[in-house]
């Protein structure tokens, strides 16, 4: 598109430490597929409940000098959820990878998620497959777990053990019942 056209894409930024971060170019199909697929899993998980989870699109106001679009968030106070935006920590924050936004994902948001008292934050990876998930310990993130769903030639290859010990499936610590399945997160990618 050149700027003569009727057609202009919509620039979304974040505010990361006081400075404007343009999150560009748009994420890319498996990148979205992926955010989708995680906010279908909470929401016919919450439906019903107060917590809400929240796609793509949202912003969420941390402090003066962070505003950030997480790719998923589930937010269990109503007082946070404003018209424009979610004010304070969610519960759980989800970052999809993408080649412009992933040093950011892996430091500065994360550092700043954990010390606004997120309790639980994932990254995701599409490309390669695997989610890590992070908890608030002692106000930093401790890895929980790493977890990639591996190719069906990968797993011809291994052991009978070795498939055996591949974890196929984890769970959110904020539900005991809610199992998330690797595979669900990663639904039609490619």
């Amino acid at each position: 598109m050149n700027e003569n056209s009727a057609y202009q894409e919509e620039v979304w930024d974040e505010l990361i430490g006081g400075k404007l971060v343009a999150m560009s170019p748009r994420p890319a199909i498996n990148h979205t597929r992926v955010s989708g697929n995680i906010f279908g899993i909470f929401r016919n998980y919450l439906k019903g409940k107060q917590c809400e989870p929240f796609p793509d699109g949202v912003d969420l106001y941390l402090s003066e000098e962070d505003r950030f679009i997480p790719d998923f968030m589930v937010v269990c106070d109503p007082d946070k959820i404003k018209p424009n935006g979610v004010y304070g920590a969610p519960e759980l924050v989800v970052e999809v990878l993408s080649p412009s936004t992933m040093e950011n994902d892996r430091t500065r948001k994360k550092d700043t998620y954990a010390g606004c008292g997120v309790p639980e934050y994932w990254i995701v990876s599409p490309g390669d497959k695997s989610i890590e998930q992070y908890l608030l310990r002692d106000g930093q993130f401790v890895l929980h777990g790493a977890y990639t769903l591996y190719p069906d030639w990968m797993l011809e290859q291994m052991s009978e053990e070795e498939r055996s010990a591949v974890k196929t499936h984890f769970k959110c610590s904020l539900y005991d019942d809610l199992e998330i399945r690797i595979d669900d997160v990663f639904y039609r990618t490619v």
